[in-house]
């Protein structure tokens, strides 16, 4: 359900929200949080369709707010969407035009929930120091996303400046996947240090320096980058050791390779994160992040500037090949189809009914010329009747004399 209110008033909006809750009826689920979108006029859609996916898994009063343009007088216009317009949330669309575009956290206060913690999120390119903006000073979390800016390095650093805790990036829940498998493979033999390790990935990438920053920081090694071509996100990480390297490979956008001394080569699935998916893990916590608060203030100062590129690392052994991973995922796949289809050839046929298996050794018996358990059964209980009925019949009487005739 759907209601637009053109040149109204926050008091207007929170009647009309009222009203329609009750007309669609109540919500089955309480709502958890307030949900503050700031975003431009030209991006507000796709925001409203990742923030309604993300509120499925956590109900919320999604208010987006759209400063318009600052000429002209003050208006607000609203939208408000209940029901199945809206998931399991409550959209409140705010446009500001004139002077009213300057205090948009004045409009925005009188549709917080009351008694509910209170995200932020900036799609588009947020404030310098968002903990200090007058939206992010109401806000527990504030989520922005360095790859939306043009120099996102500069832009990590300026985060570093001005961090608070309960700031956080899309960026870094971007890497989530990246950082749970080079951790599960540290978690195997041989249990080995790690004395160095190198990150390809795009130099207009925030996520691939953040994992380099997080492996300077978590392991004390030196953390070498070397840059793929733009648009390209992180491609790979090698992690040496004495026995050899760890080798985590993603030449495209959703298979990867795991190789590793000791261990198996395997092929992962590791497809790049739609928005909707890593907004709604930044939901899950509503606590300061520590590790990606250690990886902004301490792992990006110790990142060296970027000398070399994929091929040229590769080239001198200094870091994997996307083409031989691309080789290895293709060896991997036809070795799991060979391996299926042999199975498929070679598996027993499942039973047709659970009796199969009596069934066919009763015919090897017949064939055999032996008798089958039936049979055997069979004879036994005619054998049982037969000693039944010699044991127990009574003898037959002789001729029995003819009676009287009754006399008349």
């Amino acid at each position: 359900m759907i209601r637009d209110l053109t040149d109204t008033t926050t008091t207007a909006v929170s009647k009309t929200l009222v009203r329609l809750r009750n007309d669609v009826g109540a919500m089955a689920l309480g709502r958890v949080l307030t949900l503050i979108v700031v975003v431009d006029d030209t991006d507000a859609s796709e925001a409203i369709d990742v923030a309604t996916h993300a509120s499925r898994q956590h109900p919320c009063r999604i208010i987006v707010l759209i400063p318009g343009e600052r000429r002209g007088r003050s208006r607000l216009d609203a939208q408000v969407r209940l029901g199945g317009d809206a998931g399991a949330s409550e959209i409140v669309v705010l446009r500001l035009y004139g002077p009213l575009a300057k205090h948009g956290p004045s409009v925005v206060v009188p549709l917080l929930l009351p008694d509910s913690p209170i995200v932020a999120w900036w799609p588009g390119e947020a404030p310098d120091d968002v903990a200090n903006d007058p939206i992010g000073t109401m806000a527990q979390r504030r989520i922005t996303d360095a790859a939306q800016h043009r120099n996102s390095r500069a832009v990590l650093r300026k985060r570093a400046r001005t961090y608070r805790p309960g700031d956080s990036d899309l960026s870094w829940t971007r890497i989530t996947r990246w950082r749970g498998l080079l951790a599960a493979a540290l978690d195997q033999p041989p249990y080995e240090a790690v004395t160095a390790a190198v990150v390809s990935g795009a130099p207009d990438s925030p996520s691939t320096d953040l994992l380099a920053a997080w492996l300077a920081q978590r392991l004390k090694v030196p953390v070498q980058r070397v840059a793929t071509p733009r648009g390209s996100g992180i491609s790979a990480v090698r992690l040496e050791r004495r026995s050899g390297p760890i080798d985590l490979v993603r030449p495209g956008d959703v298979v990867a390779t795991l190789s590793q001394p000791g261990q198996p080569d395997r092929r992962i699935t590791l497809p790049r994160r739609e928005a909707r998916e890593i907004l709604a893990d930044e939901l899950r916590r509503l606590d300061p992040d520590d590790t990606y608060e250690d990886a902004l203030l301490l792992g990006i100062e110790k990142l060296t500037p970027v000398r070399l590129s994929a091929e040229q690392a590769a080239r001198t052994g200094k870091a994997p090949s996307p083409d031989d991973s691309r080789r290895l995922a293709a060896r991997l796949r036809r070795d799991d189809s060979a391996k299926e289809a042999m199975a498929m050839v070679t598996a027993p046929p499942a039973p047709d009914t659970a009796e199969t298996a009596q069934v066919r050794s009763a015919t090897r018996r017949k064939l055999a010329g032996e008798p089958t358990p039936r049979e055997e059964k069979a004879a036994d209980q005619a054998a049982d009747k037969a000693a039944y009925k010699a044991a127990y019949k009574a003898p037959k009487s002789r001729k029995t004399p003819p009676t009287r005739k009754a006399s008349s």
